[in-house]
């Protein structure tokens, strides 16, 4: 990949893009000046989105291969790398998993787990940077967000696969009254995996350890043609066939999947959380990968 290093003023990056040093700009693209204006522009956003299906090589770095957000702040270097209390935890910005330093148009980042790593930055826009690691011929493009404008809610569903996987289980907590008597009413307990979905009719609060898998099957995800605040979930039941739902997020902790079929809505609640913050025992090393779900051309049933 071919780069040229940028040159990052003292404002945020839409301020620099029509600055006064547009004499200096080659390709469209600024040459750095000092670490101190690239300190600056790392830190001209509470939080960095990591849009992972944005990644350009094959290499990984896999701090940033993990996280959600990633956020500079005066040499501590934070991650969201988990959705569970994403928006909560350190107060928006996630745990403390290092700490950075910064040259001219460079970031070095010493992460607790993963060591040291020296990355280029480059703007792509007055929001977007990217970071480019040489080693592995790898770029991460990050959208810049103030807490105060940040959608966590989009999160959520840009990331649905993730969502539905982070926990041990799901919990049926509510039936509506209204709705048609179907077999999905007997299912109390929902598990996905990321190749394959378990059931469960055993009773609600039944212990995780005591629960007993009846059934696994497939289960798809897909996007709503435009609609970007919903998602539809078929589950593959071979003795009554799929099922289809459309998938709502409640917050971090709860989804409604309403039956159009039925007409039944239907609440679930976690149970049990994979946390992917640090290596060491019950640690879960997950990576998030590149995803596309296929579109479905449906109208929403349950009015919003």
């Amino acid at each position: 990949m071919k780069h040229v290093k940028l040159l990052f003023g003292y404002a945020l990056l839409a301020t620099l893009l029509v600055s006064c040093y547009a004499d200096v700009i080659v390709e469209d693209e600024f040459i750095e000046e000092s670490a101190f204006n690239t300190d600056q522009v790392l830190q001209s956003y509470d939080l960095w989105y990591v849009d992972i299906n944005e990644t350009r090589g094959n290499g990984q770095v896999p701090f940033l291969q993990r996280a959600f957000t990633v956020s500079f702040d005066r040499g501590t270097f934070y991650a969201n790398n988990n959705i569970v209390g994403i928006g909560k935890t350190g107060n928006g910005f996630g745990i403390d998993v290092g700490f950075y330093d910064v040259y001219r148009g460079v970031v070095e980042i010493d992460h607790d787990v993963d060591g040291t790593w020296l990355l280029e930055v480059y703007a792509v826009n007055g929001s977007t940077i990217e970071l480019y690691d040489p080693s592995t011929d790898t770029s991460y493009i990050l959208q810049g967000y103030q807490i105060s404008n940040f959608d966590y809610d989009q999160v959520f569903y840009d990331n649905i696969n993730y969502f539905i996987q982070e926990y041990d289980a799901w919990e049926k907590t509510y039936t509506s009254n209204e709705g048609e008597l179907n077999d999905f009413d007997d299912e109390n307990f929902l598990k996905f995996l990321p190749n394959m979905f378990r059931s469960s009719v055993d009773a609600p609060g039944t212990s995780l350890g005591n629960l007993q898998w009846d059934y696994e099957g497939n289960y798809q995800v897909y996007d709503v043609a435009n609609d970007a605040s919903l998602k539809t979930l078929t589950l593959d039941y071979d003795f009554f066939g799929n099922d289809y739902f459309e998938l709502y997020v409640i917050n971090d902790g709860t989804i409604e999947l309403y039956h159009p079929d039925s007409g039944t809505i239907y609440e679930f609640k976690r149970r049990g959380s994979q946390q992917y913050l640090k290596t060491g025992k019950g640690a879960v090393a997950k990576k998030r990968i590149k995803t596309s779900h296929p579109t479905m051309d449906v109208v929403r049933k349950r009015a919003k």
